[in-house]
């Protein structure tokens, strides 16, 4: 097995219809910001003849013990020409720690399908600056409110898996609660209370964190004022499903809740495991991949899943194309027999 196998492209033989890539080429440059020490990393509808021009991009990273170099492969060409075009923002936000390839998949898929995609790396919660929580806590809605003022956004959403889809819920209107200010300080009153941004169309919490843990509670929740689609594995040991994310769904007002029947946490969000990952690492008490797999789904059907429903979700909400409701009423889409193991709920 050679490094050429750590591909965030992949797609399962039995991926839903909006699964995997569009027909625009896909370019992917890195970029600092002037705020915090943020980077992200940017896919954007390209211009070039993708049957002249050589793809299969390449991002040098860290594996999840933060030391470890891995280099990951997709179809993005770096620095490629930006081609013209109105095309919506989508801003991923990683978990605690993460950083910003993680959902990388996802960028690369939705910049073929006519989205500006930018992934962050949150100052602070990375696998190689993991620092103070009431920081990641603070600073997740900011940031990405930064990211849409710096990209100049007119529209946008925002895909945030576990502590990233904390930050989502906050900036579409879900104010903390009084009790998590106390526990975890004074600087996170700041969301006590939530301005949203009108220009922030919709949200996709993936495995969010917070609800099991007190951060918000129904009143906070019912503030939301985005529409949201959460997705979730119903055995996450991390954010909790009936004691988190079922709750976020009962008490945030226009939530969907796609469901994973027994995945844990890694449902749906992270790249296929990269061969680095099943070495363990001095750097961990547990094995690197563990921060990737599933016990029981397949990593790249998740993904697909995942972007099969991102691409419809966003195609209503930030592009107005009302022939995408029918993906999000039932299974439509998916191949006979594929949609077993998947629940998809609606508020009534």
């Amino acid at each position: 097995m050679t490094s050429n196998s750590n591909h965030i492209d992949k797609i399962a033989a039995d991926a839903p219809e909006l699964a995997g890539y569009g027909t625009l080429p896909v370019g992917v440059r890195t970029e600092a910001l002037p705020y915090r020490g943020l980077v992200i990393e940017l896919w954007y509808p390209a211009d070039y003849d993708s049957t002249l021009t050589s793809s299969g991009g390449i991002y040098d990273t860290l594996l999840r013990d933060g030391v470890t170099p891995i280099r990951l492969h997709g179809r993005a060409v770096r620095d490629a020409a930006a081609r013209a075009g109105d095309w919506p923002l989508v801003i991923l936000s990683h978990g605690y720690p993460g950083n910003r390839l993680l959902m990388g998949h996802l960028g690369e898929a939705l910049a073929s399908r006519g989205y500006r995609v930018a992934s962050i790396d949150h100052t602070g919660s990375t696998y190689a600056d993991k620092g103070a929580f009431l920081e990641t806590l603070v600073n997740r809605p900011l940031d990405t409110r930064f990211v849409a003022d710096h990209l100049e956004a007119e529209i946008y959403a925002i895909i945030g898996y576990s502590m990233g889809g904390y930050g989502a819920l906050v900036a579409g209107g879900a104010a903390v609660s009084a009790a998590a200010v106390a526990e975890h300080g004074a600087a996170l009153s700041r969301h006590l209370s939530v301005e949203v941004d009108p220009r922030l169309r919709a949200i996709i919490p993936i495995g969010p964190w917070g609800r099991q843990k007190g951060i918000w509670d129904a009143e906070g929740l019912a503030g939301l004022r985005v529409p949201a689609l959460i997705m979730a594995g119903s055995a996450d040991e991390v954010s909790g499903y009936d004691t988190g994310m079922r709750l976020i769904f009962a008490e945030a007002p226009g939530a969907m809740l796609l469901t994973f029947e027994g995945a844990g946490h890694n449902a749906a969000a992270p790249f296929p495991a990269p061969r680095e990952a099943f070495t363990p690492s001095p750097a961990l008490e547990f094995l690197p991949a563990d921060h990737y797999v599933d016990a029981v789904w397949d990593t790249s059907r998740m993904n697909g899943i995942a972007q099969h429903f991102a691409t419809a979700f966003l195609g209503l909400h930030l592009k107005g194309k009302a022939e995408m409701q029918r993906y999000l009423d039932d299974f439509a889409g998916f191949p006979a027999g594929t949609a077993k193991g998947l629940r998809l709920e609606h508020k009534g």
